[in-house]
């Protein structure tokens, strides 16, 4: 759903800019990465096993304009990589929540890695509306080694479509993360903001402290462990600065649960702690984390399971 605009305390002040941008893209091609670097803080978490997300993550970008009551508010939604491969309700869910994203947003950020074009690729493309502005971003661009290659590669990428902009970035360079706002801010609707200014997410201090935990998981195992594991939260609690936080590691089967806690259980260990660390920060709080690891088999495959974990 699209959120409600903010009143206007200014109603005679220059018209502000606000709309929401999709960031699209099959699995593990770097979405969550790019909206961090667009937010400008960690909001999604990020791994190199692929279908890491899977929730719709909104980030926040309030950028001041030159006068009083002017700017620009990027909305951007993070979704999960379009699955392909695995036709499990879990996957079904996933590709539910992308394309309906799509059916709300102003602008779609089509993501690719540059001078590559998969077969994934081609069916994520395939889904994208036709009557939505659609911006090629092509990142990764600091791993291609010969640049020349690109402008064939554009030429052919402009034969799928007609984008209506092409660009070529890192999303771990400033620079073309500034620039690639620039291009985005024009297809913005003028209207007011939906969020404060200083909003970074819609999504809880709860979600987001799932999420960290599910970084930690999934980086710490590596490719050991299938993608069919999530985390759930069964205590939550604030005491001022201080935050208690019960969660539960939920497998597929009882050797992923030894994966997970490890040889004296020091792996499970580390992903606390690790995750603990990346709390802090966040909510510049003390944190206080228990983890558990229960199994519930076929809990991917389960639309019980999913509601109850709470996935849309």
């Amino acid at each position: 759903m699209t959120p409600h605009p903010l009143p206007d305390s200014n109603p005679e002040a220059a018209p502000r800019r606000c709309g929401l941008v999709a960031i699209v893209g099959r699995p593990n091609v770097g979405k969550s990465t790019l909206l961090n670097a667009l937010v400008g803080q960690k909001v999604s978490i990020t791994s190199s096993k692929a279908q890491t997300t899977r929730h719709r993550i909104t980030g926040i970008r309030t950028l001041a304009g030159e006068g009083p009551g002017t700017g620009t508010q990027f909305v951007f939604v993070d979704t999960p990589g379009f699955q392909t491969r695995h036709a499990t309700a879990l996957n079904r869910n996933l590709n539910r929540t992308v394309q309906s994203v799509l059916s709300d947003v102003d602008v779609v950020l089509f993501l690719v890695e540059a001078g590559k074009f998969t077969s994934d690729d081609a069916k994520v493309l395939a889904l994208l509306p036709e009557h939505k502005p659609v911006i090629l971003v092509a990142n990764k661009l600091d791993e291609v080694p010969q640049r020349e290659a690109m402008l064939p590669w554009l030429q052919q990428m402009q034969q799928r479509r007609g984008f209506t902009e092409f660009v070529p970035m890192s999303a771990r360079r400033a620079a073309d993360v500034q620039r690639l706002l620039g291009i985005v801010q024009p297809w913005l609707p003028l209207q007011p903001w939906f969020y404060e200014e200083d909003a970074l997410t819609d999504r809880s201090e709860r979600f987001l402290a799932s999420e960290i935990i599910r970084e930690k998981l999934f980086r710490l195992t590596g490719d050991e462990l299938p993608y069919s594991c999530t985390v759930v939260l069964d205590q939550y609690a604030e005491e001022g600065r201080l935050r208690r936080i019960s969660a539960s590691i939920v497998v597929d089967r009882d050797a992923h649960k030894g994966m997970i806690i490890g040889a004296q259980g020091e792996r499970l260990k580390r992903i606390g702690s690790e995750a603990r660390q990346d709390l802090e920060r966040l909510m510049d709080a003390k944190v206080f984390l228990e983890l558990w690891v229960k199994v519930r088999s076929g809990w991917a495959d389960s639309e019980e399971h999913l509601r109850s974990y709470g996935y849309e």
